[in-house]
């Protein structure tokens, strides 16, 4: 299968390339630089020059590809509502190429916007793949996109979302973590907010990688897969990480101190998101199988 991939000089995306080669399938891969392109030609895909914005070049990435895996996403939380209406139009864009063909289009969501539906049969604890997004989440807007992409299995996409957690970790990571470790060094304490028992789940970008493939090659239209490991991570015990590693204090602050001290960090790092992948885990066989957050953390981010 020829691949259409946006995000591929990223840090989930440059996973994903050897393993789609590995398996058998070819990449075009999205570059909107000079550096990106020869990163992705290196990694040994091919290299299609445009941007997110650039809908002709998404057009003819979809056109040119038996399928297309979406994992860009302007990270900037200065204007977290503009990175949305971008991928929400690149979404769009996309998914129009893609009707009446049965071909596979892949989309990144998140956890953390998620809430405990009761209709769902998951229980007072675990937000499983049916769960539905929570409209009053500072991340609700991305819900809106994922009901658009399910929408699309009605129109002869063969359309999936894959939900990926707070922390996809590993080496290279420029995410949560390392935002969190650098808040420490600034402020010279590792900090996580209230009693700190709510957990993150998490996932290595290896094993995350492999769902992607599977989810191209296995996964079902309309559908919603968790992109997590099994592993809860009390966020108290990631900053206990962190201080050790720093040799600083752990300490805990309170809600209304906790935009001051973490910046947007503030507005998701307490809030309870206990993910299970069980239903993706069983439907698709993926089995994480990498080093665990804390241990990880411990080894490679320091």
């Amino acid at each position: 299968m020829r691949v259409f991939l946006t995000g591929g000089s990223g840090f989930i995306g440059s996973a994903i390339i050897p393993e789609l080669l590995q398996a058998g399938h070819q990449v075009l891969a999205l570059a909107r630089s000079d550096a990106a392109a020869a990163k992705l030609q290196s990694a040994g895909a091919d290299v299609l020059r445009g941007s997110l914005d650039d809908l002709d070049s998404l057009k003819r990435g979809a056109a040119e590809s038996d399928g297309v895996i979406h994992c860009a996403f302007i990270h900037d939380f200065s204007d977290f509502h503009a990175s949305i209406q971008t991928d929400r139009v690149a979404i769009e864009t996309l998914g129009a190429a893609l009707e009446g063909t049965n071909r596979p289009f892949i989309i990144t969501s998140g956890t953390l916007g998620l809430a405990r539906s009761s209709g769902s049969g998951s229980g007072s604890e675990e937000i499983t793949e049916k769960d539905v997004g929570d409209p009053n989440s500072p991340l609700s807007a991305r819900n809106v996109t994922e009901d658009y992409v399910v929408g699309l299995a009605a129109k002869g996409v063969r359309s999936a979302v894959i939900r990926l957690p707070p922390s996809v970790h590993g080496k290279g990571d420029h995410g949560f973590i390392p935002a969190l470790i650098d808040v420490a060094r600034k402020q010279g304490v590792s900090a996580y907010i209230g009693d700190g028992t709510n957990r993150w789940p998490s996932a290595h970008r290896l094993d995350v990688a492999r769902l992607y493939r599977l989810v191209l090659e296995l996964g079902k239209a309309g559908a919603r897969y968790h992109g997590v490991s099994g592993h809860l991570t009390p966020v108290r015990e990631i900053a206990e990480v962190i201080g050790r590693q720093l040799g600083v204090s752990v300490v805990s602050k309170t809600q209304a101190e906790a935009p001051g001290h973490f910046g947007f960090l503030g507005l998701v790092l307490g809030i309870d998101n206990p993910v299970s992948s069980k239903h993706t885990q069983e439907e698709l066989g993926w089995k994480p199988s990498q080093a665990p957050l804390l241990l990880d953390i411990a080894e490679n981010y320091f």
